[in-house]
């Protein structure tokens, strides 16, 4: 105690007024660090970089080449007794790189150049005289590779994709010939080394890949560095080395690439766009015209397609319950609309995958109809009726269509076939194609006009297309420069009586909003907006401006019919049928001065001239046959617009991603407009 005391003591001592000079000595030391303190804590502070957007580096790796298909005249002069078939090997990819990646976007591109082993060796063969044979190549390119790359959870790890163009450098081989195991005393044969014949200079391919960046530098580095192990899978499509022979390559790489680049000083970039300005302005058009208001026949295809190894109906198409067919009807589509389908042609897409629900509710108001269902495969008689089966189960469990009407049959080929003897080219489209169930049938209930037989297609089905509001119709908010300079704004829309409609927050530079999501039911009006925006250092920053708005209108015009004819593969021929359709249906509707607009198109299977060449003689080929049958009436007074626009998928009407699409697309479109009056 008597310590502790003393301690107590001597503390007293030291602060009191006879001990001064230490007490100011304390002083002066606790307000001296008061200062220096946060002075040294500002000189140590670290400058920020954000990540960069571009980066430069190299990536190497393995690839795992893996061979196929069959090599045996390995040139002009050489040609081993054994044909070799299957093989494999490891060659070195190395290339210098270059990425584009916004940090803030999912999205950026890649290209890598540089050079590509496709090294390998066959697996060993015997020859006629017993004795083993070894064929290695050192097979490598240049290759130039442009990909996409996407970040699906905005982080580290990303996906890529894109084409391989590879031009070859190397194309020796060695053959081996070594001596019968029977008769080891033999000399063995020389080597033979030389170089591939028919090797192609120029090959275009595909690749998939994945990988992941790992920072090897902290944000207080400019320069960012970054380490990327990598994986891709190069298919054999497109990868025929030759010309000759079915020798292909599929690849499997893995690898690391190294990448760096420069990023922006945070502060600095903060600083900026504190004082960068906005331009904010409005565009509210006085009306737009919609697009022309046509009536569609639209015809149905008997087919339904499968995909390859399954017989299971696709999901693509849309499949009812049994609670939801007494709701079902053909000119309500949309209701049952299926998912992932394009914009462009998402409504015609729509009804063709109702077509089972069409045929079951057509079978359900004609009780006596029958139908036949014939399901062709490739892979035999057994697998297409496990296809027509599978229609037939539908039909009859979600329908309730009694069994004894349906007939379900299997074959090896439709009856019109894509796929022709001696084809090459494109096979994969070509049997997607032809891997069906066609719907047959002498009901004239299910069937078009004039039909005649089992071919005959299903009735069309007929919609009638309501006008929207075009996107250029649409009132415009331009407010430039908001992107970088703002971290969100808003818009506050005032009419004449002061009521106020708020709108947003945005983030992107320009938005567009329906104008009568503005107006409501009133035709015009006057307002004044306001942009209200927040910098990214807390500021608020107002703009305002008046605006006169005008609410669309849909055009007023006497609607137009739109019929359309389907054609078979490679074919500019319309066949009897649907000659007899538009001669006896299509023709009695087309008005005294009316315009006829043809257009025709075709798929993306074959040569892109010729597919060209092949829609123009379709339209001319509808084009004659209507001509021809108004000139028997007497008529001369239609007016026709004849275009071909081959396989342009700017102006198909339909994708070109699955089989139903792509048997549409081989179709003539006939508009027909009346006179204005």
């Amino acid at each position: 105690m008597d310590n502790i005391n003393n301690f107590k003591k001597g503390l007293r001592q030291a602060w009191s007024p006879n001990n001064l000079p230490l007490k100011s000595l304390l002083v002066v030391s606790l307000t001296w660090l008061s200062v220096q303190t946060p002075i040294q804590a500002q000189e140590v502070q670290a400058v920020k970089y954000a990540k960069p957007s571009w980066y430069f580096g190299l990536a190497g790796g393995a690839n795992f080449n893996f061979y196929r298909g069959s090599t045996n005249q390995l040139n002009a002069g050489f040609t081993p007794p054994a044909t070799f078939h299957e093989g494999n090997g490891t060659g070195l990819f190395i290339a210098p790189l270059l990425e584009y990646r916004p940090a803030d976007s999912r999205w950026g591109v890649m290209l890598q150049a540089g050079y590509d082993s496709r090294k390998g060796a066959f697996d060993q063969v015997k020859t006629a005289c017993d004795c083993p044979a070894d064929l290695s190549t050192d097979l490598s390119y240049i290759t130039v590779e442009p990909s996409v790359r996407f970040a699906p959870f905005k982080s580290n790890f990303y996906l890529y994709g894109g084409p391989r163009l590879a031009f070859n450098m190397d194309k020796s081989f060695t053959y081996q010939l070594g001596i019968n195991p029977a008769f080891p005393d033999q000399a063995p044969s020389p080597a033979v080394t030389g170089e591939f014949s028919e090797i192609e200079k120029t090959i275009l391919s595909m690749q998939i890949g994945a990988g992941y960046d790992i920072p090897l530098s902290s944000d207080s580095s400019k320069t960012q560095f970054v380490l990327s192990p990598f994986v891709s899978f190069q298919p054999y499509f497109g990868q025929n080395p030759r010309a000759t022979e079915t020798w292909n390559i599929t690849t499997i790489r893995a690898g690391v690439a190294l990448k760096l680049g420069q990023g922006k000083n945070i502060q600095e970039a903060t600083d900026l766009a504190k004082d960068r300005e906005v331009q904010f302005s409005v565009n509210s058009p006085s009306n737009v015209p919609g697009e022309r208001r046509m009536t569609e026949i639209f015809p149905l295809r008997n087919y339904v397609f499968f995909n390859e190894g399954s017989t299971e109906i696709p999901n693509r198409y849309v499949l009812l319950t049994k609670n939801q067919v007494k709701d079902f009807k053909e000119d309500q589509l949309e209701t049952f609309a299926p998912k992932n389908l394009s914009d462009r042609s998402k409504r015609q897409m729509t009804v063709y995958y109702n077509v089972l629900n069409i045929l079951g509710d057509r079978m359900q108001k004609n009780p006596s109809s029958t139908i036949t269902l014939v399901g062709s495969s490739n892979n035999g008689n057994t697998d297409g009726l496990t296809m027509a089966e599978s229609v037939k189960t539908y039909l009859v469990n979600i329908f309730a269509i009694n069994p004894t009407r349906i007939t379900p049959k299997g074959q090896n080929k439709p009856n019109i076939p894509s796929e022709q003897p001696g084809a090459t080219l494109e096979l994969v489209l070509l049997r997607e194609g032809d891997r069906r169930v066609s719907i047959e049938s002498n009901s004239t209930d299910l069937l078009m006009e004039f039909q005649s037989g089992p071919d005959a297609p299903l009735k069309p089905v007929q919609i009638v297309a309501s006008q929207e509001a075009p996107v250029e119709s649409y009132v415009t908010f331009n407010n430039k420069g908001a992107g970088e300079a703002l971290s969100s704004w808003s818009l506050q829309i005032t009419d004449e009586q002061g009521k106020v409609q708020s709108f947003g927050p945005y983030t992107q530079d320009e938005v567009s909003i329906p104008g009568k999501t503005i107006l409501g039911s009133r035709p015009e009006g006057d307002y004044k907006v306001k942009m209200i925006g927040q910098t990214k250092s807390g500021k608020i920053v107002e703009k305002e401006t008046p605006v006169h708005m005008v609410l669309w209108t849909p055009a007023k015009m006497e609607e137009g019919m739109r019929y359309s004819i389907i054609y078979e593969f490679n074919t500019s021929k319309a066949i009897s049928l649907y000659e007899k359709y538009l001669t006896e249906v299509v023709t009695p509707k087309i008005p005294v001065g009316a315009t006829v607009i043809i257009k025709g198109h075709t798929d993306i299977i074959g040569d892109e001239v010729y597919n060209q060449d092949l829609s123009l003689a379709r339209a001319n080929d509808v084009k004659n046959i209507l001509q021809s049958s108004l000139a028997k009436a007497g008529r001369n007074d239609v007016k026709f617009d004849v275009s071909g626009y081959g396989e342009n998928e700017n102006n198909s009407p339909f994708d070109n991603k699955t089989p139903e699409e792509r048997f549409y697309n081989r179709t003539v479109i006939i508009d027909i407009i009346p006179a204005v009056k």
